[in-house]
């Protein structure tokens, strides 16, 4: 997190709760159904959003969908620019994905690189029916053209500011802040 800059508020922890009780329903819609489809996360906070989502289903639906995290460190575009000894967390997919509905969750949907490299890890896997994009936020400013199927909240914010997604099983809490003048990711 910057040191500098001004912190707002845009979601606490029941409005998280809320998007995330519609996209579950909007994610088995663009699935038609819950029989094929598969929730892959993008590490660090999309695992955490894909396991919620995935709880929800269980929840609701009493059907225990599989769940899988993607490391993308190795196929970012930037790889040369994160060091010498970049850190690689584990990439772990169901046995199966191939003619699965496969919807990979992130938390911030921005310049497009990150879905990209889950992109072509994921196809190094094998090749699903179909592949979905869900993120908690969509703060705009691509570089790429991708788009996400299902949404939690679309966000105008200036390219110098930085959207922080902070959730309860990594930080303590969950809310999604506003930081001016932060560096973007």
């Amino acid at each position: 997190m910057p040191a500098d800059g001004e912190h707002t508020i845009l979601f606490d922890a029941r409005a998280i709760a809320r998007a995330l009780q519609r996209m579950t329903l909007e994610i088995v819609a663009l699935a038609q159904g819950t029989d094929h489809l598969v929730l892959v996360g993008i590490r660090r906070r999309g695992v955490e959003l894909a396991e919620r989502i995935g709880a929800l289903i269980r929840e609701d639906l009493r059907v225990d969908i599989p769940r899988g995290a993607l490391d993308i460190t190795l196929y970012r575009d930037d790889l040369q620019t994160v060091g010498p000894r970049p850190v690689i967390g584990e990439t772990r997919l169901p046995h199966e994905i191939e003619g699965k509905v496969v919807v990979i969750v992130d938390d911030v949907l921005y310049t497009g690189r990150t879905v990209r490299a889950a992109l072509d890890e994921l196809t190094d896997f094998g090749r699903p029916a179909r592949i979905g994009l869900c993120v908690l936020v969509d703060r705009g400013g691509r570089e790429l053209p991708i788009q996400a199927d299902v949404v939690g909240a679309y966000l105008d914010v200036a390219p110098g500011d930085q959207v922080e997604v902070r959730l309860e099983e990594v930080d303590g809490r969950d809310v999604v802040e506003l930081v001016k003048g932060g560096d973007s990711t």
